[in-house]
């Protein structure tokens, strides 16, 4: 999971498209509402993304699966325990 700091987002939606996953929203649409105060608690408590990487290997096994966060959230970045 990553996210996006509010206070950096300019809100300019460059972003959405090209998410593969198309899992970014606007924060004004209502399915965001549950998401608003994650992402903006997450962005200040994990560290910031500054390069590119791959993504996981078992990326495209993920997609479209739901109840993801309700079973596998962690606070922790990168998989920490």
């Amino acid at each position: 999971m990553l996210v996006i700091h509010p206070d950096e987002c300019i809100d300019c939606g460059v972003c959405e498209p090209e998410c593969p996953v198309s899992a970014i929203i606007s924060d004004s649409a209502p399915e965001a509402e549950n998401w608003r105060a994650i992402n903006a608690q997450m962005a200040r408590a994990w560290p910031t993304i500054y390069k590119k990487g791959d993504p996981p290997a078992d990326a495209d096994t993920w997609k479209g699966v739901s109840g993801k966060y309700s079973l596998y959230f962690s606070p922790k970045p990168g998989g920490q325990r």
